[in-house]
């Protein structure tokens, strides 16, 4: 794993596995996962053009791409999606 989409599609996943695993007990349900989500990715998460991003910020980024996940690419994996959206805006 090289690039960069590469990079930021493996964090996802790992950070889907971690919040599936720190909810096991409920199957990974969580109406928060936006907020555990930033918090467990606020210092793995790389810079991309200098841009930095606040933890409520990237909270509600990844409710943005959910919700448009859902919509526009329901077959696309999440972490695919996300790394893109990611790559497009701010790489």
């Amino acid at each position: 794993m090289n690039s960069l989409t590469d990079q930021l599609t493996a964090l996802f996943e790992q950070t889907g596995k971690a919040h599936h695993e720190a909810f096991a007990a409920v199957d990974g349900a969580d109406d928060d996962w936006p907020i555990w989500y930033a918090e467990y990715l606020m210092d793995k998460f790389p810079s991309l053009k200098g841009k930095s991003f606040a933890k409520n910020e990237l909270a509600e980024l990844l409710t943005q791409l959910s919700k448009e996940h859902a919509t526009n690419a329901p077959a696309t994996p999440w972490p695919s999606y996300y790394a893109k959206f990611f790559i497009d805006h701010y790489a």
